[in-house]
């Protein structure tokens, strides 16, 4: 297998159940606290039931948090149609659900065009075989652990079939669990192979934010040095 020496352990919180009316306080917090990037869950209602921000709001984080990456997860039924205002607001890596898509390249490449990184996500129902035909086009995998649209769901762990499948064929591809992850479910994401890493409820709530984040990117490390050898 090809060594995966240049993978890194990331950990990225989910901002959606901070207090988001002290979004930038919150954000700050947990950057201060060992956060690598912040992962942004956008949703319009409509692909999912729920409704969180858009790019006004992201725009406005970036205003006061300037260097920090910033990764949008986009649960929306037209993921082109924000590709733009997102790039303006300020975001690092626009990461978008495949199913409700028509033309998947044609979106990866307008991302790519507009400066961004692009990721993947596919829901728990989705098969790995529908997003890997378009690995060549990205730069991340988001396999989702939970039904997309709100957080403190119970983790899936019949999804890591998938990360470890991924990590098998494409060994430095970097792949994202998202949902329900945090201290009790991290060592069976890292030992399938994911190293992006986003947890909510996890960090958010967690009496000692510090502590839990290096606690989830110990285990990725030590997952990554073991596939390593």
């Amino acid at each position: 297998m090809q060594k995966m020496s240049r993978l890194s352990a990331l950990i990225g919180p989910s901002i959606l159940n901070a207090d988001l009316s002290k979004l930038y306080a919150e954000s700050q917090k947990l950057l201060d606290n060992g956060a690598d990037y912040l992962h942004l869950d956008v949703m319009d209602g409509h692909f999912v039931p729920n409704l969180t921000f858009g790019h006004p709001v992201v725009k406005c984080l970036r205003g006061k948090i300037k260097e920090a990456f910033f990764e949008t997860h986009m649960m929306v039924s037209n993921p082109d149609q924000w590709i733009a205002p997102m790039a303006d607001a300020g975001v690092n890596q626009y990461t978008f659900h495949i199913e409700p898509v028509n033309n998947v390249e044609a979106v990866c490449r307008k991302i790519k065009e507009n400066g961004m990184k692009v990721g993947l996500a596919i829901k728990p129902g989705t098969p790995v075989a529908d997003v890997e035909k378009y690995i060549s086009m990205s730069d991340m995998v988001l396999i989702m652990t939970v039904e997309p649209g709100f957080g403190g769901q119970k983790f899936m762990e019949n999804q890591m079939t998938k990360v470890k499948y991924l990590r098998e064929q494409y060994p430095l591809l970097n792949i994202e669990v998202d949902g329900g992850v945090g201290p009790s479910t991290i060592d069976c994401c890292a030992n399938a192979g994911a190293n992006m890493i986003v947890s909510g409820t996890a960090v958010i709530g967690a009496q000692d934010q510090a502590a839990t984040i290096k606690l989830l990117r110990s285990s990725v490390q030590n997952a990554i040095e073991k596939y390593s050898q």
